[in-house]
């Protein structure tokens, strides 16, 4: 085995069979609700594989009357985007300061300790207390509290990622801005955060996904109003009945951020995971 997967042609072969067979598993899935978002109800319960596509779905997800699909999709956007943007201003200064600043040496790596085992964590396991403090401090069902728990969700995956970003930032360049006259505050905004931006976009993508397909907590802290798209695709699963065809075109429109996002940020996003901040 080991003399085949030294030859060139055949570990080329047995990694793009292995690529393939991984593409597979993810696009079929996705492929078959895709389709489903575009067939008749009778024809999903059927399983009919060959139909004739219709945007009855998209119809009843965006345009009747009991659905807020569209407010809910731009909650989502708006819980994600504040919730990354915090999250990536408390974690980029948390690692600086970490890293750089004369910490007791016990300090930073219990930080970090409690946040990976907080990051263990499942969400749905504190919820219930999140509940109950929101309740009291009049943050339930608000865009503050949602965000909030967003941030607090994400932090310690932001904290560990801008941590090994920060790590790798030569600091000879920092000496050079001290020696220039720059502060703390200074080097940090002018030197290290632009060395850094590959790892601040590829942070900043990973959040705002989690972010936007984050359904356990929005489910106990949402009304209505504030609902977030996961939520208001599982609505479509009512006591008698499922609407297969409007949740599939749900998921269907929540993957479009997604992948905007991906596209537009894959090199930043391989540069970022692969190289850190070396230049």
């Amino acid at each position: 085995m080991s003399r085949l997967l030294a030859n060139p042609v055949i570990a080329r072969a047995a990694l793009l069979a292995g690529l393939i067979f991984a593409a597979v598993l993810v696009l079929v899935p996705f492929l078959w609700i895709a389709s489903a978002a575009f067939k008749r109800q009778i024809d999903i319960l059927m399983g009919t594989v060959t139909f004739t596509p219709v945007l009855l779905n998209f119809n009843e997800l965006l345009f009747s009357r009991g659905s807020d699909f569209t407010l809910n999709f731009a909650n989502s956007f708006l819980v994600g985007t504040v919730s990354t943007a915090v999250v990536l201003v408390v974690t980029s200064m948390a690692a600086y300061s970490m890293f750089r600043m004369r910490w007791p040496r016990w300090v930073t790596p219990a930080l970090m300790l409690w946040t990976l085992i907080f990051h263990m964590i499942p969400p749905v396991a504190i919820v219930t207390a999140w509940f109950v403090m929101f309740q009291a401090a009049g943050l339930l069902a608000t865009y503050p509290g949602l965000i909030l728990a967003h941030v607090t969700i994400n932090l310690p995956m932001g904290l560990w990622l801008m941590s090994a970003f920060i790590r790798e930032v030569p600091r000879e360049l920092e000496e050079a801005a001290a020696i220039d006259g720059a502060g703390p505050a200074g080097t940090f905004l002018r030197v290290v955060l632009p060395v850094v931006m590959p790892g601040l976009v590829a942070t900043a993508i990973l959040v705002f996904i989690f972010s936007w397909n984050e359904f356990p907590v929005a489910l106990n802290l949402t009304a209505r109003g504030t609902q977030t798209v996961p939520v208001a695709i599982a609505k479509f699963a009512q006591e008698f009945e499922v609407k297969h065809g409007a949740m599939a075109a749900g998921a269907v429109l929540s993957t479009l951020p997604a992948l905007l996002l991906l596209m537009v940020g894959q090199r930043y996003i391989v540069r970022g995971l692969t190289a850190g901040a070396l230049k």
